[in-house]
């Protein structure tokens, strides 16, 4: 597929998709006419990047995981650093998640809270 059905389907700009085979996380083959062929593959790489991405890694921290997931033989020398870039990433959503739920509960319950109030106020305005 060409840059353009990529960029469609994957909702990645044609910009961000150059910047990615720019930094060689993306590599179409290149047909005579000097078009790019993208793989069906290629749309899930896309979205593993723009996840890796969102979650704070570099360019270079990606390539490792890159190295180790997408490769048929994964390189031996590659896993050391894709697992520790891997783990410190864990930790970092963990803690994410954590901050998240703390935040869950303390709005759930001033939103309980302030629901009473309201309900109180409308209350006593039926009454009054």
């Amino acid at each position: 597929m060409h840059i353009s059905e990529l960029s469609r389907k994957t909702g990645v700009s044609l910009r961000s998709l150059r910047y990615y085979e720019e930094k060689e996380l993306l590599s179409p083959d290149r047909q005579n006419n000097g078009y790019r062929e993208y793989r069906e593959t290629d749309i899930e790489r896309v979205r593993l990047i723009q996840m890796y991405f969102s979650l704070g890694l570099t360019v270079k921290e990606i390539m490792s995981f890159f190295q180790c997931a997408f490769d048929e033989q994964p390189r031996i020398e590659c896993l050391p650093n894709a697992i520790e870039v891997g783990k410190r990433k864990l930790d970092d959503i963990q803690l994410q998640i954590e901050l998240l739920k703390q935040a869950e509960i303390h709005l759930q319950k001033n939103i309980k809270a302030w629901e009473a109030i309201l309900d109180k106020g409308d209350r006593r305005n039926e009454q009054g």
